[in-house]
Protein backbone atom coordinates (compact mmCIF):
# COMPACT_ATOMS: atom_id res chain seq x y z
CA UNK A 1 0.00 0.00 0.00
CA UNK A 2 1.42 3.36 -0.93
CA UNK A 3 2.00 6.06 1.67
CA UNK A 4 -0.68 8.13 0.00
CA UNK A 5 -3.47 5.57 0.33
CA UNK A 6 -2.28 4.97 3.86
CA UNK A 7 -2.76 8.64 4.60
CA UNK A 8 -6.16 8.60 2.98
CA UNK A 9 -7.40 5.95 5.40
CA UNK A 10 -6.02 8.03 8.26
CA UNK A 11 -7.94 11.13 7.22
CA UNK A 12 -11.16 9.18 6.75
CA UNK A 13 -10.58 7.48 10.09
CA UNK A 14 -9.82 10.83 11.75
CA UNK A 15 -12.97 12.42 10.34
CA UNK A 16 -15.20 9.49 11.32
CA UNK A 17 -13.74 9.41 14.82
CA UNK A 18 -14.23 13.15 15.37
CA UNK A 19 -17.80 13.06 14.02
CA UNK A 20 -18.62 10.13 16.34
CA UNK A 21 -17.12 12.04 19.27
CA UNK A 22 -19.21 15.11 18.35
CA UNK A 23 -22.36 12.99 18.32
CA UNK A 24 -21.52 11.45 21.70
CA UNK A 25 -20.81 14.90 23.20
CA UNK A 26 -24.18 16.18 21.91
CA UNK A 27 -25.95 13.36 23.77
CA UNK A 28 -24.28 14.52 27.01
CA UNK A 29 -25.20 18.18 26.47
CA UNK A 30 -27.74 19.80 28.81
CA UNK A 31 -31.24 19.93 27.37
CA UNK A 32 -31.39 23.58 28.48
CA UNK A 33 -28.84 24.56 25.82
CA UNK A 34 -29.88 25.43 22.25
CA UNK A 35 -30.16 22.08 20.48
CA UNK A 36 -28.06 23.01 17.46
CA UNK A 37 -26.14 20.26 15.65
CA UNK A 38 -22.49 21.35 15.97
CA UNK A 39 -20.58 22.24 12.82
CA UNK A 40 -17.14 20.75 12.38
CA UNK A 41 -14.55 23.11 10.91
CA UNK A 42 -11.52 21.11 9.82
CA UNK A 43 -8.46 23.28 10.48
CA UNK A 44 -6.11 22.63 7.59
CA UNK A 45 -3.27 25.06 8.34
CA UNK A 46 0.08 24.06 6.83
CA UNK A 47 -1.55 20.94 5.38
CA UNK A 48 -1.35 20.47 1.58
CA UNK A 49 -4.27 20.77 -0.82
CA UNK A 50 -4.22 17.00 -1.40
CA UNK A 51 -5.24 16.31 2.19
CA UNK A 52 -8.00 18.93 2.06
CA UNK A 53 -9.35 17.22 -1.06
CA UNK A 54 -9.28 13.84 0.72
CA UNK A 55 -11.25 15.25 3.64
CA UNK A 56 -13.68 16.90 1.22
CA UNK A 57 -14.17 13.59 -0.58
CA UNK A 58 -14.89 12.09 2.82
CA UNK A 59 -17.84 14.47 3.18
CA UNK A 60 -16.22 17.40 5.02
CA UNK A 61 -17.27 20.83 3.71
CA UNK A 62 -16.14 23.43 6.28
CA UNK A 63 -12.41 24.20 6.51
CA UNK A 64 -10.61 26.75 8.63
CA UNK A 65 -7.37 28.69 8.16
CA UNK A 66 -5.47 31.00 10.51
CA UNK A 67 -3.53 33.02 7.95
CA UNK A 68 -4.98 35.11 5.13
CA UNK A 69 -2.21 34.23 2.66
CA UNK A 70 -2.66 30.53 3.24
CA UNK A 71 -6.44 30.65 2.96
CA UNK A 72 -6.24 32.73 -0.24
CA UNK A 73 -3.67 30.38 -1.76
CA UNK A 74 -5.64 27.23 -0.96
CA UNK A 75 -8.98 28.76 -1.98
CA UNK A 76 -7.45 29.54 -5.40
CA UNK A 77 -5.69 26.19 -5.78
CA UNK A 78 -6.77 24.73 -9.17
CA UNK A 79 -7.24 21.22 -7.71
CA UNK A 80 -9.40 22.50 -4.87
CA UNK A 81 -11.41 24.72 -7.22
CA UNK A 82 -12.03 21.75 -9.50
CA UNK A 83 -12.69 19.02 -6.94
CA UNK A 84 -14.19 20.90 -3.98
CA UNK A 85 -16.93 23.02 -5.53
CA UNK A 86 -18.94 23.36 -2.29
CA UNK A 87 -16.02 24.06 0.05
CA UNK A 88 -16.75 26.62 2.77
CA UNK A 89 -13.76 28.51 4.17
CA UNK A 90 -13.73 29.93 7.69
CA UNK A 91 -11.11 32.50 8.61
CA UNK A 92 -10.14 31.90 12.24
CA UNK A 93 -6.99 34.00 12.68
CA UNK A 94 -6.22 37.63 13.42
CA UNK A 95 -7.29 39.83 10.51
CA UNK A 96 -5.10 42.82 9.72
CA UNK A 97 -6.66 45.72 7.83
CA UNK A 98 -4.17 45.47 4.97
CA UNK A 99 -5.20 41.83 4.33
CA UNK A 100 -8.98 42.37 4.20
CA UNK A 101 -9.22 42.57 0.40
CA UNK A 102 -7.08 39.49 -0.09
CA UNK A 103 -9.28 37.52 2.29
CA UNK A 104 -12.61 38.74 0.91
CA UNK A 105 -11.54 37.96 -2.65
CA UNK A 106 -10.94 34.28 -1.80
CA UNK A 107 -13.34 31.90 -3.60
CA UNK A 108 -15.59 29.98 -1.21
CA UNK A 109 -15.12 32.31 1.76
CA UNK A 110 -17.99 31.39 4.08
CA UNK A 111 -17.31 33.13 7.38
CA UNK A 112 -14.90 35.44 9.20
CA UNK A 113 -14.93 34.29 12.84
CA UNK A 114 -12.57 36.94 14.21
CA UNK A 115 -14.16 40.41 14.10
CA UNK A 116 -12.81 42.08 17.24
CA UNK A 117 -13.33 45.84 16.81
CA UNK A 118 -15.80 48.33 15.35
CA UNK A 119 -13.07 49.55 13.00
CA UNK A 120 -12.47 46.06 11.61
CA UNK A 121 -16.22 45.44 11.27
CA UNK A 122 -16.64 48.75 9.39
CA UNK A 123 -13.73 47.96 7.06
CA UNK A 124 -14.93 44.46 6.22
CA UNK A 125 -18.49 45.74 5.76
CA UNK A 126 -17.28 48.41 3.33
CA UNK A 127 -14.99 46.14 1.28
CA UNK A 128 -17.38 43.16 1.02
CA UNK A 129 -19.54 45.03 -1.52
CA UNK A 130 -16.77 44.54 -4.12
CA UNK A 131 -16.73 40.76 -3.76
CA UNK A 132 -20.21 39.57 -2.86
CA UNK A 133 -22.55 37.85 -5.26
CA UNK A 134 -25.93 39.58 -5.55
CA UNK A 135 -26.92 41.03 -2.17
CA UNK A 136 -25.30 38.23 -0.20
CA UNK A 137 -24.14 39.18 3.30
CA UNK A 138 -20.87 37.93 4.75
CA UNK A 139 -21.28 35.75 7.83
CA UNK A 140 -19.18 36.97 10.74
CA UNK A 141 -18.56 36.14 14.38
CA UNK A 142 -17.37 38.48 17.09
CA UNK A 143 -14.18 37.24 18.76
CA UNK A 144 -14.09 37.48 22.56
CA UNK A 145 -10.90 37.24 24.61
CA UNK A 146 -12.33 35.06 27.38
CA UNK A 147 -9.01 34.21 29.02
CA UNK A 148 -7.74 37.80 29.32
CA UNK A 149 -4.35 36.76 27.90
CA UNK A 150 -2.51 39.62 26.22
CA UNK A 151 -1.27 37.34 23.45
CA UNK A 152 -4.85 36.55 22.42
CA UNK A 153 -7.02 38.74 20.25
CA UNK A 154 -10.65 39.52 20.89
CA UNK A 155 -12.70 42.04 22.82
CA UNK A 156 -13.33 42.06 26.56
CA UNK A 157 -16.38 39.90 27.39
CA UNK A 158 -18.22 42.95 28.78
CA UNK A 159 -17.79 44.74 25.43
CA UNK A 160 -19.43 42.02 23.35
CA UNK A 161 -23.01 43.40 23.36
CA UNK A 162 -21.72 46.81 22.22
CA UNK A 163 -19.74 45.37 19.28
CA UNK A 164 -22.57 43.05 18.23
CA UNK A 165 -24.99 45.99 18.35
CA UNK A 166 -22.60 48.02 16.20
CA UNK A 167 -22.51 45.24 13.57
CA UNK A 168 -26.30 44.86 13.56
CA UNK A 169 -26.96 48.62 13.28
CA UNK A 170 -24.08 49.87 11.14
CA UNK A 171 -22.85 46.98 8.97
CA UNK A 172 -25.65 46.09 6.55
CA UNK A 173 -23.36 43.84 4.47
CA UNK A 174 -22.45 41.63 7.44
CA UNK A 175 -24.54 38.83 8.91
CA UNK A 176 -23.78 38.42 12.63
CA UNK A 177 -24.06 34.71 13.45
CA UNK A 178 -22.31 34.26 16.78
CA UNK A 179 -19.40 34.58 19.18
CA UNK A 180 -15.97 32.93 19.02
CA UNK A 181 -13.15 32.38 21.48
CA UNK A 182 -9.72 30.76 21.35
CA UNK A 183 -9.50 30.30 25.14
CA UNK A 184 -6.51 29.01 27.07
CA UNK A 185 -4.78 25.88 25.82
CA UNK A 186 -4.76 22.58 27.73
CA UNK A 187 -7.19 23.56 30.46
CA UNK A 188 -7.44 20.78 33.06
CA UNK A 189 -11.14 19.81 33.17
CA UNK A 190 -10.63 17.91 36.43
CA UNK A 191 -10.79 21.41 37.98
CA UNK A 192 -14.34 21.79 36.66
CA UNK A 193 -15.87 23.22 33.47
CA UNK A 194 -13.56 25.36 31.31
CA UNK A 195 -14.10 28.98 32.47
CA UNK A 196 -13.47 30.29 28.93
CA UNK A 197 -16.36 28.27 27.54
CA UNK A 198 -18.61 29.32 30.42
CA UNK A 199 -17.66 32.97 29.83
CA UNK A 200 -18.50 32.78 26.12
CA UNK A 201 -21.86 31.15 26.88
CA UNK A 202 -22.55 33.93 29.42
CA UNK A 203 -21.59 36.55 26.79
CA UNK A 204 -24.16 35.03 24.46
CA UNK A 205 -26.85 35.28 27.13
CA UNK A 206 -26.02 38.94 27.75
CA UNK A 207 -25.92 39.76 24.03
CA UNK A 208 -29.29 38.08 23.47
CA UNK A 209 -30.90 39.75 26.47
CA UNK A 210 -29.60 43.24 25.73
CA UNK A 211 -30.28 43.13 21.99
CA UNK A 212 -33.42 40.98 22.08
CA UNK A 213 -31.96 38.17 19.93
CA UNK A 214 -33.10 34.55 19.85
CA UNK A 215 -30.41 32.50 21.62
CA UNK A 216 -31.04 29.61 19.20
CA UNK A 217 -29.77 31.81 16.36
CA UNK A 218 -26.53 32.90 18.04
CA UNK A 219 -23.72 30.40 17.61
CA UNK A 220 -20.72 29.68 19.82
CA UNK A 221 -17.45 28.79 18.11
CA UNK A 222 -15.20 27.27 20.77
CA UNK A 223 -13.19 24.11 21.30
CA UNK A 224 -10.26 22.60 19.39
CA UNK A 225 -8.68 19.16 19.03
CA UNK A 226 -7.87 18.84 22.73
CA UNK A 227 -11.21 20.00 24.15
CA UNK A 228 -13.94 20.08 21.51
CA UNK A 229 -16.10 17.45 23.24
CA UNK A 230 -16.10 19.44 26.48
CA UNK A 231 -16.89 22.60 24.47
CA UNK A 232 -19.94 20.91 22.91
CA UNK A 233 -21.16 19.80 26.34
CA UNK A 234 -21.04 23.49 27.34
CA UNK A 235 -22.89 24.68 24.24
CA UNK A 236 -20.44 24.98 21.31
CA UNK A 237 -22.18 25.03 17.95
CA UNK A 238 -18.92 25.18 15.96
CA UNK A 239 -15.74 23.32 16.85
CA UNK A 240 -12.38 23.84 15.11
CA UNK A 241 -10.46 20.60 14.87
CA UNK A 242 -7.14 20.14 13.06
CA UNK A 243 -4.64 17.57 14.31
CA UNK A 244 -7.28 14.91 15.15
CA UNK A 245 -8.18 14.86 11.46
CA UNK A 246 -5.00 15.79 9.61
CA UNK A 247 -2.39 14.49 12.06
CA UNK A 248 -0.10 16.48 14.32
CA UNK A 249 1.52 19.63 13.06
CA UNK A 250 5.28 19.99 13.41
CA UNK A 251 6.29 22.03 16.45
CA UNK A 252 6.76 25.77 15.91
CA UNK A 253 10.32 26.77 15.13
CA UNK A 254 11.89 28.65 17.99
Amino acid sequence: MSAESNQEIDIMHGLKTVLAQIEAAVSRRSKDLPQVAPRLVAVSKIKPAALIIQAYEGGQRHFGENYVNELAEKACDPQILEKCKEIKWHFIGHLQTNKINKLLGSPGLFMVETIDSEKLADNVNKQWVKYRKDEEKLKIMVQVNTSGEEAKNGIEPSESPKLVEHVLKNCPNLDFVGLMTIGQYDYDTSKGPNPDFLTLAKCRQEVCQKLNLDINNVELSMGMSCDFEHAIELGATTVRVGSNIFGARPPKKA
